[in-house]
Order: C-alpha cells, then sequence, then structure tokens
C-alpha cells in the first residue's frame, strides 16, 4: 500500500513538475487560457467522479487544514462590554485559539499586520510588551503593518529579534545595495501539507519610512505583483502545496494585488489587513479568496480547508467570522496575568484625571465630522495658536471620550505621540485640499482612505451630487483664494502630503517654510485639557454633507 501511495506522490510531482515547465514557456495570456482550461476539467472530472462513490474514493486522499487569522490588533488587549457579557481581548483570543489547536489536528494561526499601537500598555514600553503578549498567543507567522514602523526602523528590527515566532515581509530593502531588511517568506507544514507564506505592506508605511532614508519599499500593486511572482519562480518548489499571501495593503488594494498576480504564481488566499473590513464572506477575485478579520480582539478569521493530497489543490473551504465572547471562548489566565502587571506598572501615571466633559463624547465613525474629533481639533488649535487645526480620523483609537476623563482613558483613545507640522495654505489650496478630502472614495468605508477632524472656525458645505463646495468658511467670513490660513497637521499626513490631502509639498512650500509645531500632539491635547477644569462641545457643525 505504502508503494502504491508512494508511486502516486511521485507521478502528481512529476506532473506538477512538467506543468510548471510548461506555463514557463507560455506567455501570460496563454498562461492563464491554460489554467483555466486545467480548473474546467478538474471540476469535470469531480463532476463524473460525483456519479461514483465519491466518500470512499477520496478516503484517504485528503486531509483537513484549520487557518485562524487575525489582523490589525492594535493592542487590542482588555475585552469590552457587550450586553450581557464580554467581547474581545487578548485572554479569551488566546483561549480560543488554544482550544481550537487541541480540538482539531492541523491547526496554524498568523497575523496579517499591525500587532502594534493602540494602547498605553504599547505606547508606554514601545512595542515590547505587546511583542511578549504576542509570543504568549504564538502565532505561527506574521506579517508587518504600517504601525510596526511607528516607533522607528532600529527598534522594529529589535522588536523582530524578541519575537518568538517569525515576522515576514517582501518588499522593504536596503536602497544602497537592494538586500531586504526581513525574510520575505516562511514555510509552514501542518498533517504533511507544506504552506508558502509570503508577506506584503502597505505603501502608508512611506509615511514614518520616509525619515529613513537607507530603506526602500515596493509601494505599487504592480510592483508587489511583480515580487510576489519573483519569489514564487523561487521558492515554491515541487514539494510546495499552498501558497498564501499575509497582505497589509486593505480590501480594495488585495483585490487589485489578486487581479494582477500572474495565474503561474499559484497564489491560493489571500489573509489582508489594514482596511479593517468586516466581511460576512470571503471575496473571490480571479479565483483567489480574499479575508480580513476587521479589527481589533473581537472576532477572529477561520478557514476550515479540505486539501486534496493527490491533485495537492484545495478540495473545498469554508471561512467564518468567529466572535470572542464568554460564551465560546475560555480565557488565557497566562496572558491576563502579564497584562494585569503591566497594567498596575502604570497605574500612579496614568490615574491622575486630567479634566472633566459635560458629558461623554464620540467618535463613531472614521469619515465622518463627530463631536470627540471636533473638541480636540479645537484644544490643538488652540494650545498651537494657529488658524486651522486638522487631526486625522484614523489617530483616534477608541469611539468615546468621558465624562470624566483620567491621563489613561486619553492615551487609550489617542494614543500616537506624533509631530505637529505647521504649513500656511492659501484660500485657493484649502478648496483644493477640501475637494479631494471629500472625494467619493472618502465616503466608502472600505476604502480606508484618511478624514480629517477639524477645528472651531472652520466650516464646510459640500454637495456630492455636483462634487463641488458650496460654502467654504473661517471664522464667519467667506474663504478667498488669495487668503493665507495657519494650519496644523499631524507629520504623518505632512510627509504623505498629496496622498492625504491632494496638494503637493512643493506648492504649500511656496507660501512659506513649514515647521514643527510640537514633537508629541498627545502632550500638547493633554497639556490643553489639564487648563480646562471642565470642557464642553462649542456645538459649530464644521461639515455639512448635501
Amino acid at each position: 500500500m505504502r508503494d502504491m501511495e508512494e508511486s502516486i506522490l511521485g507521478k502528481s510531482l512529476e506532473k506538477s513538475r512538467r506543468l510548471r515547465e510548461e506555463l514557463k514557456a507560455l506567455s501570460r495570456e496563454e498562461r492563464f487560457a491554460r489554467l483555466q482550461e486545467i480548473k474546467y476539467q478538474r471540476k469535470k472530472r469531480l463532476r463524473y467522479l460525483k456519479t461514483l462513490d465519491l466518500k470512499s474514493f477520496k478516503k484517504g486522499r485528503t486531509r483537513q487544514l484549520t487557518i485562524l487569522h487575525s489582523n490589525d490588533l492594535h493592542g487590542d488587549f482588555l475585552a469590552s462590554e457587550a450586553g450581557s457579557g464580554m467581547v474581545g481581548g487578548v485572554s479569551m483570543l488566546s483561549g480560543y485559539v488554544n482550544k481550537v489547536r487541541n480540538d482539531e489536528e492541523n491547526v496554524l494561526y498568523v497575523i496579517a499586520g499591525d500587532m502594534l499601537r493602540g494602547s498605553i500598555i504599547d505606547s508606554e514600553y514601545k512595542g515590547i510588551s505587546t511583542i511578549e503578549i504576542m509570543n504568549l498567543l504564538a502565532p505561527e507567522v506574521a506579517t508587518i503593518g504600517n504601525h510596526e514602523i511607528d516607533y522607528g526602523l532600529t527598534h522594529l528590527l529589535f522588536i523582530e529579534r524578541c519575537a518568538r515566532f517569525p515576522i515576514i515581509n517582501a518588499n522593504m530593502y536596503l536602497k544602497l545595495h537592494g538586500t531586504r531588511l526581513f525574510r520575505p517568506f516562511h514555510v509552514l507544514e501542518a498533517g504533511g501539507i507544506r504552506i508558502l507564506f509570503i508577506g506584503v505592506l502597505t505603501k502608508d508605511v512611506l509615511a514614518s519610512a520616509k525619515q529613513e532614508e537607507l530603506v526602500g519599499q515596493l509601494v505599487d500593486i504592480h510592483d508587489a505583483a511583480e515580487e510576489v511572482k519573483k519569489i514564487t519562480d523561487a521558492y515554491r518548489t515541487p514539494n510546495i502545496d499552498l501558497t498564501i499571501l499575509l497582505t497589509h495593503i486593505g480590501f480594495e488594494k488585495d483585490k487589485e494585488l489578486a487581479a494582477e498576480l500572474d495565474p503561474g504564481c499559484g497564489v491560493d488566499l489571500i489573509i489582508g489587513g489594514h482596511s479593517h473590513t468586516y466581511l460576512e464572506e470571503p471575496c473571490e477575485v480571479a479565483g483567489i479568496p480574499i479575508v480580513q478579520a476587521a479589527v481589533g480582539t473581537a472576532q477572529i478569521g477561520r478557514f476550515d480547508i479540505v486539501f486534496d493530497a493527490l491533485d495537492r489543490c484545495i478540495d473545498s473551504y469554508t471561512w467564518k467570522l468567529v466572535p470572542i465572547t464568554e460564551e465560546n471562548c475560555p480565557r488565557d489566565v497566562a496572558l491576563e496575568e502579564l497584562i494585569d502587571k503591566c497594567s498596575n506598572d502604570m497605574e500612579e501615571k496614568y490615574g491622575q484625571i486630567l479634566t472633566r466633559f459635560a458629558r461623554a463624547y464620540t467618535h463613531p465613525r472614521r469619515n465622518a465630522e463627530t463631536e470627540l474629533g471636533d473638541l480636540l481639533a479645537e484644544c490643538m488649535r488652540e494650545q498651537l495658536g494657529v488658524d486651522l487645526a486638522m487631526i486625522g480620523s484614523g489617530s483616534f483609537r477608541k469611539d468615546s471620550l468621558g465624562p470624566i476623563v483620567t491621563r489613561r482613558d486619553f492615551r487609550e483613545v489617542f494614543p500616537y505621540e506624533n509631530t505637529v507640522i505647521g504649513i500656511r495654505l492659501t484660500g485657493a489650496q484649502l478648496k483644493k485640499m477640501m475637494r479631494y478630502i471629500l472625494r467619493d472614495e472618502a465616503f466608502d468605508q472600505n476604502a480606508h482612505c484618511e478624514w480629517f477632524q477639524f477645528s472651531k472656525g472652520f466650516f464646510c458645505e459640500y454637495d456630492r451630487a455636483k462634487r463641488r463646495i458650496c460654502r467654504l468658511m473661517m471664522n464667519g467670513r467667506e474663504v478667498q483664494d488669495e487668503d493665507v490660513i495657519s494650519t496644523a497637521i499631524e507629520d504623518y499626513h505632512y510627509m504623505c502630503m498629496e496622498e492625504n490631502l491632494g496638494l503637493s509639498l512643493e506648492e504649500v512650500e511656496k507660501n512659506g517654510r513649514p515647521g514643527e509645531l510640537a514633537t508629541d500632539l498627545s502632550n500638547v491635547l493633554e497639556e490643553n485639557l489639564t487648563n480646562h477644569e471642565t470642557l464642553k462641545l462649542d456645538g459649530e457643525p464644521r461639515l455639512i454633507i448635501r
């Protein structure tokens, strides 16, 4: 029997080798047509097999594989109340992962970027505490997200050494001689199935990496597809059964990448992150299922795959988002003890009351004006003494603050230590900027465009149907093209100004040299909050969208 199995496997490997050689000799269009033909023949064969006793035919040739995946955890360590129970938190997330590992035979857990940033524990220990927690969570492999570089490249390389799991990325390299900074791929084996994982990062990393002059990135989707092809050509050897991309480029970009990939790369799945997309089911593009697990620890993605060992392909799969709740997730006591220790160490430093609000103010949506956004943008403007202050909606990491505001509460909502840059905008540039910010794409929750919160005195009325600004005012006066408005923005948006504001650095610098107004926006906001015993929202709308 064993000799027969080895003979069948040998024939399968030889068949795969011949097919790879055949595909290499074809043009891209011919390869695509040939692969489509192979898929059709397989489906035809399966339809024939269904007329037989398929269960007995397949017995012994299929294997089960479970892949659990998270993305954009952002230091979401603690469970939160939801209805009558608790939801999320790494303790129950780890409990669920361990439960599945015990219940199922072949289980892999992977993370598609942004483990860091979003909590005061992460900020206080600059990601080291997060990696210790991730070590206990024990993923088999993870890729880098844009926030992994927030503490600087040198610190990221140190954090990577602290991780007891492989961190992969295919498209960060040293400009001098093109050497990759990280291992681009990792091969895992589960139940005899060998899987090639490749890591691909978002172009948003440019905002931080621009400070690292020696570092280059492949940011274009076409470049990313070519890099994947290069890796699969070199490392997808005949003993590789599946190829999975771990990406952090956003859901829409994942779809573009899937469409751009050469079919000869043999990519089977894309597990993504960055856009925080909540899916009911996988999206298939060019025959490749694409998934994400929203954001945080309140849910986890789960693939249950039936792998055909003879044809060496996915026979069938199911996918779902599993809620992390008390009902289906045991707690991980060891993780809780580590988090409690970190929290207790910071209690004295972060327990101070900064101010009181008239009531709790909220930030429920990323792409809309919010109460909390209005309030903190005005705190920023008042403290820095500029005409206009703008805070990116993505800087807010919780959806409410107050009425009593402790330092811990504030830092959990606003954990980033972004530098503030002062620029001068003409009225014409401000109009151009607002038309760009309010473009159609920005209203799509899945597009992951940056949206901004504005300070008091700014008002814009916009007609979406006609794509035009009806009114643009500063302090009750219509903005004229020749006006000059002193504006404060975060360095993240300054360094990627064209992408975030629709303006080039060159045109803005004509109005005067930009300057650093503060090294840490969170300190600026915290200082302003402590200067007010109580704070009440001014109630003036900044945006009206018709």
